[in-house]
């Protein structure tokens, strides 16, 4: 202990014992007193310019006192002097992740979800940022909405996905055209029965929000699959904890390969957010690799696996509806499983124009539009 301050401010050896005027006293480092110093920050950048490195020595404060709701310390060596709003430090005194605006609690929904669906018109939202504000949001919350009025343009899709983010490259380009092709190399470019997946599993980072711009459909069949893989989850988590468990944490090798590319990667089943909340699911038959995990762990994975696969098909949970020329639907590709019931090729015309955009976008977007940031 090295001394006290004015207004009960504690000088210890490496640190303060602040009073908070909360009644609470808090303790505060002094290397993160110093480094997160309002002035360490530039004005225009808003980026930390104060270089923590340079310090010869370890920062120690010659005084400290709270006036006008701010912590004053005067720093040994420099005198600088760094004022520090009370209510920073009272965000920061638990240790805890800083708040944010784009951590919405999730609401998972069911197979009836689809007259419930937030929608939005494509002229609002290119028009009013708070209907941005709002898609963003029910993106966040319930991981889907519909959006209606799009142009029959090449553009439309692109220009669309820009109002949350820029688009996404994936390994078939910028943008992927959804119909029957001549030579597909995924089963979304046949006119066979889609099974129920999140997209591109076989890439390091699979693509985040995902973008479905309907541009004709009158074909037999071609019905649209959605699940929400978080309630699917929330409800597996209750049921099968063991079996949970090992979804959670066991990587299953995902693949895609074609005469052009050879894509690998490894995900989790299960997904978990940085608070330890269940955030979506990854999950895609048609793109697992060979399971290449010893064989005796298969004999517990395998069965966990397949109840859950299993309980993702119940109808509790499988939202059916009919994606119509102008619409657009948007969704976590991280939470939203999806899939399509096969259709007549031949019976009309089938065209879906498809892109990426990642989910820090998305919450950097909203964030943005409410209003939260700590230079507001």
């Amino acid at each position: 202990m090295l001394g006290t301050g004015e207004a009960g401010v504690l000088l210890q050896e490496k640190g303060l014992d602040v009073p908070l005027g909360d009644g609470r006293t808090a303790y505060f480092n002094y290397y993160w007193l110093r480094d997160s110093c309002p002035t360490s920050f530039d004005t225009e950048t808003r980026e930390r310019v104060f270089d923590i490195f340079a310090e010869e020595d370890a920062p120690r404060a010659a005084s400290a006192a709270i006036a006008g709701g701010h912590l004053e310390i005067t720093w040994k060596g420099s005198g600088h002097v760094t004022r520090m709003p009370l209510g920073l430090l009272t965000e920061y005194a638990g240790g805890e992740k800083r708040a944010d605006a784009a951590n919405l609690p999730r609401v998972p929904w069911y197979a009836d979800h689809y007259t419930k669906m937030a929608r939005f018109a494509y002229d609002d939202l290119v028009a009013e940022p708070a209907s941005v504000r709002d898609w963003s949001r029910a993106m966040l919350v319930d991981g889907v909405a519909l959006l209606t009025g799009l142009p029959d343009t090449d553009a439309a899709l692109k220009d669309t996905a820009s109002l949350l983010g820029h688009v996404r490259p994936s390994y078939f380009g910028p943008d992927f055209e959804v119909k029957t092709h001549i030579k597909p190399t995924n089963l979304a470019f046949t006119s066979k029965a889609l099974p129920l997946h999140t997209d591109l599993p076989d890439e390091d980072l699979a693509p985040g929000v995902q973008f479905l711009h309907c541009r004709a459909n009158s074909v037999e069949g071609g019905q649209s699959l959605f699940v929400d893989g978080l309630a699917v989850a929330e409800d597996f988590q209750e049921r099968h904890p063991e079996d949970f468990e090992l979804l959670v944490s066991v990587d299953v090798p995902y693949y895609c390969e074609h005469d052009t590319f050879d894509m690998r990667a490894r995900q989790h089943v299960i997904e978990l957010d940085a608070y330890g909340n269940i955030s979506g699911v990854t999950i895609s038959q048609h793109h697992a690799d060979i399971f290449d995990m010893p064989q005796q762990d298969l004999d517990r994975f395998y069965p966990a696996f397949c109840r859950f696969g299993r309980m993702m098909r119940d109808e509790k949970y499988l939202m059916r509806f009919r994606l119509n020329a102008g619409e657009c639907i948007v969704f976590d590709n991280h939470r939203i499983v999806h899939g399509r019931a096969a259709y007549s090729a031949t019976s009309g015309e089938r065209h879906l124009r498809g892109c990426y955009i990642d989910r820090g976008e998305l919450r950097s977007t909203y964030r943005v539009l409410s209003g939260e940031g700590r230079f507001k």
